[in-house]
C-alpha cells in the first residue's frame, strides 16, 4: 500500500537551497491508521510538524491552526473527499495534496479534484518520498508567486483598518488618520500581502529595505512601532502575531481596496 524510502544521511540529502522556507503545519486526513501513522511519522523524521485529524475535524483545524498544507485522502469513508476540498479551498487557500492507494483508475476524479482546487493528485501504491518532494515543490511554488511583484492595488482593509498606497496613509477605524514611516509602511504592507502567513524576518528585513541595519532586532524594532501605532484601537496590538524564532504574521481578514 505504502513504502518508506530509504532514508540518506544528512550530508546526501536535498540541498537547503531548494528546500522550501519554513513550514508550518502539515494536516493530515486518512482513515486508514496503518497509512495515517506512517505519513505522520515520515513527515516527523523530517522535522515537519503534522497532525491527523477526521474530515469532521477539518473546520476547527482551519480555524485554530496555521496550515501550510494539507494532505488528504481521496477515499474517505465518512465525507466525500472532493466535497472537502471544495469546503477547504472555499475558506483557505492553503495548498492541498490528495491521494489514493487503491489501485484504481483515478483519470476522472484527479481532474476534479484538481478542478475543484487541489493542488496535487497522487494515486498507486504510496511514495512517502514521493509525497515529500511534491508537498516541497507546492511550497516552493508558492513561495516564488508570493515573492513575485505583484500588480499594485488602492491598499488593503483590515479589521476596520485602511492602507492606502497613495500617500501611504493609515486610516483606524475610527476615521483617524495615523503617520507611518516608510519602513512601517513597507513592512504593514507586506503582512497585509500575506495575511496569515508566516514571513520570515529576512524576508520582513528585504520588504522593507533595512540595509542600514543588517540584525534581526532592526524588524523587532519596526513591529513594536507599528504595533503601538494599532493598538490606538482595542486589540490593535494582537493583530501582528510573534512566531516564536522565525518571524511574524498579520492575524486579520484582508480585503483589497480597488
Amino acid at each position: 500500500m505504502y513504502h518508506f524510502a530509504s532514508l540518506q544521511p544528512a550530508a546526501q540529502q536535498l540541498p537547503i537551497a531548494v528546500r522550501p522556507r519554513h513550514i508550518g503545519r502539515v494536516l493530515v486526513i486518512e482513515e486508514d491508521a496503518g497509512t495515517r501513522s506512517a505519513i505522520l511519522t515520515y513527515l516527523e523524521d523530517h522535522e515537519w510538524s503534522a497532525v491527523a485529524c477526521t474530515p469532521q475535524e477539518i473546520g476547527r483545524h482551519l480555524h485554530n491552526q496555521q496550515l501550510s498544507l494539507v494532505i488528504m485522502s481521496a477515499r474517505l469513508r465518512a465525507r466525500d473527499a472532493l466535497d472537502l476540498v471544495r469546503e477547504v479551498r472555499s475558506r483557505s487557500y492553503v495548498p492541498i495534496i490528495l491521494f489514493r492507494t487503491d489501485g484504481e483508475p483515478a483519470g476522472v476524479e484527479r481532474i476534479v479534484g484538481l478542478e475543484l482546487g487541489a493542488d496535487d493528485f497522487l494515486s498507486g501504491p504510496l511514495n512517502l518520498e514521493e509525497l515529500m518532494a511534491r508537498a516541497r515543490a507546492i511550497l516552493r511554488r508558492q513561495e516564488l508567486g508570493r515573492l513575485a511583484p505583484q500588480p499594485l492595488r488602492g491598499g488593503y482593509r483590515f479589521a476596520g483598518w485602511e492602507l492606502r498606497h497613495a500617500g501611504r496613509t493609515l486610516t483606524s477605524p475610527c476615521g483617524d488618520e495615523v503617520s507611518l514611516t516608510k519602513n512601517e509602511y513597507a513592512l504593514l504592507n507586506a503582512l497585509l500581502e500575506a495575511p496569515g502567513r508566516p514571513l520570515s524576518r529576512l524576508h520582513l528585513m528585504r520588504s522593507t529595505r533595512v540595509h542600514e541595519d543588517i540584525y534581526d532586532r532592526s524588524i523587532d524594532v519596526q513591529v513594536l512601532r507599528v504595533r503601538r501605532k494599532l493598538s490606538r484601537e482595542p486589540g490593535g496590538e494582537e493583530l501582528i502575531k510573534t512566531e516564536r524564532g522565525y518571524g511574524y504574521r498579520l492575524d486579520a481578514q484582508v480585503e483589497p481596496l480597488f
